[in-house]
């Protein structure tokens, strides 16, 4: 009997044990090389903040798209790590009173709720800092020009060019609501930024010429304006128990969001646009790119 393809979703959640048990595994060790100590209170609200479920679907979107290019393998799935505990520091400290004031992620208090405030700063610093740790360390079998380059993304992804400084265009929003090139802009940096390292980090492992580099971080950007869509979307349609977060913050704080200013079945409409958008970058690779097409789909189509 030949064995049937496995579906989306049991490789995305098989995907997101491997992350688990390797974020598990990296922040359960002893102290890497040139450091003292880890000091038990700071690493266990690391793991609080990082080992807490979830679809993992960064990690997911830089192992996928190694594949495309025959490339996956465990230095992909560490780079995917990596990004992941960089989403997870962004989360840690947007949670903290300062920022969005949330008492709630993946249905679990959040750090400084378990913890302390300023033991939840301290873990997202760690967090953030470990990502590069991974990427740079011996254990990621990459050559240095790989590391070098999935290293500079990464920072300008998340710096004040990327997801740092869209989140203050964030905060900047609750005072005065943007227009909707401000809203596109400030979405594309504080979300679309980290999606789009993840679809472009697989080309970079992979060493693909400059034009595969390309249409993956095309394809990144695309996705990532379908998944803040559809995030705005469920905080408008979704509830708490439902999200693992709180749910109605956009309308409670008047943020401006493209749901909010062309209303939900424009936002529906246009989600379905991005998927074919999506579809139509991966069209070259053929059937190879089938799961990343389905990745596109159900980013657009998510209930949590």
């Amino acid at each position: 009997m030949t064995a049937q393809p496995a579906t989306f979703e049991a490789v995305l959640i098989a995907n997101a044990r491997r992350v688990e048990a390797m974020m598990d595994d990296i922040l359960s060790s002893g102290p890497a090389s040139g450091e003292i100590a880890r000091p038990q209170t700071l690493l266990n609200a690391m793991r609080h903040g990082a080992l807490n479920g979830g679809k993992r679907l960064r990690p997911f979107l830089v192992v996928q798209s190694a594949e495309l290019f025959g490339a996956g393998g465990e230095a992909a799935l560490r780079v995917g790590c990596a990004l992941e505990c960089l989403h997870s520091y962004s989360l840690v400290h947007d949670d903290l009173p300062a920022m969005d004031d949330d008492d709630l992620r993946r249905g679990k208090p959040t750090v400084h709720i378990a913890f302390d405030e300023a033991t939840a700063i301290l873990a997202g610093d760690s967090l953030l800092t470990l990502a590069f740790d991974i990427i740079a360390a011996p254990e990621t079998n990459l050559p240095d020009a790989a590391k070098t380059q999935l290293v500079l993304e990464l920072a300008r992804a998340s710096g004040v060019g990327g997801m740092a400084g869209g989140q203050a265009l964030d905060l900047q929003a609750e005072k005065q609501a943007p227009d909707e090139a401000g809203i596109v802009l400030l979405q594309s940096m504080k979300t679309g930024a980290l999606l789009r390292f993840a679809c472009e980090a697989g080309a970079i492992i992979a060493g693909t010429p400059v034009q595969d580099r390309h249409r993956m971080r095309s394809f990144g950007e695309v996705i990532g304006r379908a998944f803040q869509l559809a995030d705005d979307l469920l905080d408008l349609t979704s509830d708490a128990a439902t999200l693992g977060k709180a749910a109605g913050k956009d309308a409670a704080r008047g943020k401006g969001t493209l749901v909010a200013l062309h209303g939900q079945a424009w936002a529906e409409s246009e989600l379905d646009r991005l998927v074919e958008q999506a579809v139509a970058l991966l069209e070259p690779y053929g059937e190879k790119a089938s799961i990343l097409v389905d990745a596109a789909r159900f980013v657009a189509n998510r209930t949590s």
